[in-house]
C-alpha cells in the first residue's frame, strides 16, 4: 500500500515536473518576426535630418546612439539593435517611400519612433496594412492613439489636444477676458493643437479669439503673418510652431513691440534649438508646459536620472547639446523601446512588440518630470498623458502648478 502510494506520488511529480518544463519551454521558445533573430533586432526609423525641421534631426542621432551603449553593454537578451535610420526631409511622400524601403528592403521587424505629424500620417495606412508595428511615434498629434482604427500605432508624447486644454484652463483662470492671436502650422500638428485649445475655451472660443493665421512649412518667413495678427489688438498670443517658425515668431513679435501674454507649444520651446537662437531677452516671461526634464536647468544637476543621461551625452553623442529638448526626448524615447523589448523577451513577434508597447505600467524613463509617468492598455495608445506648466525667466524655464493630466479616452 505504501509503495503503491509512493509509486503514485512519484508519477504525479513526474507529470507536474514534466507539465512545468513543457510549459516553459513553451513559454521560453524564440519565436521570431522578419527583422528579429538570435542574434539582431532590426528597427526602423524615418527623421527629418534635412529641410524645414531639420533642427529635430538629434532626436535620430540620440536614439542611434542610445542604441549602440546598449549594444555595448550586450545588447537586449544577447541580441543587438541593428537601427537604420533614414531621412525623409519632412516631407510625407517622401516618408512613405523610406518606410516601404524598411519594410520591403531592409526587412525590419518594427518603425520606432518616426517624427513628424505630415510624415506619420502619409505612412500610418501602409504599416497598418502590412501589420509592421509604428510604436512611439515622435508627433503628439491625437489620432495616433486610435487603438480600434490603427491597432499597430502608438503614440508617445502628451496629445497636442491635451497640450490645447491644458492652455485654455490656464487661460480661462488667469485672463478670462482675453484678446486671443493665434498662429499655426497648416498641418494635422497645428490642427489637432488649435482644436484642443478651442475645445478647452468651449463657447467662449468665439468671443475670445480675434485673429488667427496659419502658416506652410514651406514658407520661408511668417514674419508678415505676425504683423497682421499684432494689428488685431490681441493681449494674448499662441505660437504653435515647430522650431524654426519658433524662433522667427519670438523675434518678430520683439521686433515690432507688441507684448501680449505668449504661449509657444512645447514642440518649439526647447532652450538650445529655439530659444537661444531667438534671444533670452524675447523669451522672457513666455509660457509652455512639459512633461520632461529640461538639461539645461541646473535643479536637475543632482538628479539621478539626469545624471544618467549627461554622462551618456557626453561620452556617446558629445556634438549634442543638453540644453536642446530634442536630446532629452530622444534619451527618453529611447529608453521606452529597450522597455518594450526587454519585456518582449525572446517572443519577438511584430504581435508581442505591439501587445508590450500596450503594456507599459508606470515606466519612468530618466529624463520626464517626477510624477510624470508612462502607462498604456490594449484600450490606451497614449503613454504620457502629464503636463505641467512652466514660465521662461532669464535662461531657463521654471516650472509651476501641478502636474496635470490631460487624459484623453480612447476613441
Amino acid at each position: 500500500m505504501k509503495l503503491r502510494q509512493q509509486l503514485r506520488i512519484a508519477a504525479i511529480t513526474t507529470a507536474v515536473v514534466a507539465f512545468a518544463a513543457t510549459s516553459g519551454s513553451a513559454f521560453a521558445q524564440k519565436k521570431y518576426d522578419t527583422g528579429a533573430s538570435d542574434t539582431e533586432i532590426k528597427i526602423g526609423n524615418i527623421m527629418p535630418y534635412s529641410g524645414p525641421a531639420s533642427a529635430y534631426g538629434i532626436i535620430g542621432k540620440v536614439e542611434a546612439a542610445y542604441f549602440k551603449m546598449i549594444n555595448e553593454q550586450g545588447g537586449i537578451n544577447g541580441r543587438k539593435i541593428n537601427f537604420i535610420s533614414y531621412d525623409d526631409g519632412y516631407s510625407p511622400p517622401k516618408a512613405v517611400e523610406q518606410a516601404r524601403k524598411l519594410v520591403e528592403s531592409d526587412e525590419v521587424l518594427f518603425l520606432a519612433s518616426p517624427l513628424g505629424t505630415p510624415s506619420n500620417s502619409a505612412i500610418q495606412k501602409y504599416l497598418n496594412s502590412k501589420k509592421v508595428p509604428q510604436i512611439f511615434v515622435s508627433t503628439g498629434a491625437t489620432k495616433f492613439g486610435d487603438y480600434k482604427d490603427f491597432p499597430w500605432t502608438m503614440g508617445w508624447q502628451p496629445a497636442y489636444q491635451s497640450e490645447g486644454r491644458i492652455y485654455a484652463a490656464y487661460l480661462l483662470k488667469e485672463k478670462p477676458d482675453a484678446k486671443i492671436a493665434i498662429m499655426y502650422q497648416n498641418d494635422d500638428f497645428g490642427k489637432d493643437l488649435l482644436k484642443g485649445l478651442k475645445d478647452g475655451l468651449g463657447d467662449k472660443a468665439k468671443t475670445m479669439i480675434v485673429g488667427e493665421e496659419s502658416y506652410e512649412v514651406s514658407e520661408p518667413t511668417i514674419d508678415s503673418h505676425i504683423v497682421k495678427l499684432k494689428s488685431t489688438g490681441a493681449d494674448v498670443y499662441f505660437s504653435i510652431t515647430t522650431p524654426k517658425f519658433a524662433a522667427q515668431s519670438l523675434k518678430k513679435v520683439a521686433e515690432i513691440g507688441w507684448k501680449p501674454m505668449y504661449f509657444q507649444s512645447n514642440v518649439g520651446a526647447s532652450v538650445g534649438s529655439v530659444l537661444k537662437p531667438a534671444g533670452f531677452e524675447n523669451a522672457q516671461d513666455i509660457l509652455s508646459a512639459a512633461y520632461a526634464k529640461d538639461g539645461a536647468d541646473a535643479q536637475w544637476d543632482n538628479d539621478e536620472g539626469m545624471k544618467k543621461f549627461y554622462a551618456f551625452l557626453a561620452k556617446y553623442v558629445p556634438e549634442g547639446n543638453k540644453a536642446d529638448g530634442s536630446t532629452v526626448f530622444g534619451y527618453g524615447h529611447a529608453q521606452t523601446i529597450v522597455q518594450v523589448l526587454k519585456q518582449a523577451g525572446d517572443n519577438l513577434t511584430r504581435a508581442n512588440i505591439m501587445k508590450e508597447a500596450a503594456n507599459l505600467k508606470n515606466f519612468a524613463p530618466d529624463t520626464l518630470l517626477p510624477g510624470v509617468t508612462i502607462n498604456t492598455s490594449p484600450t490606451d495608445f497614449y503613454p504620457i498623458e502629464q503636463l505641467q506648466m512652466m514660465r521662461f525667466k532669464g535662461e531657463k524655464w521654471d516650472l509651476f502648478g501641478p502636474i496635470i493630466n490631460g487624459e484623453i479616452k480612447g476613441s
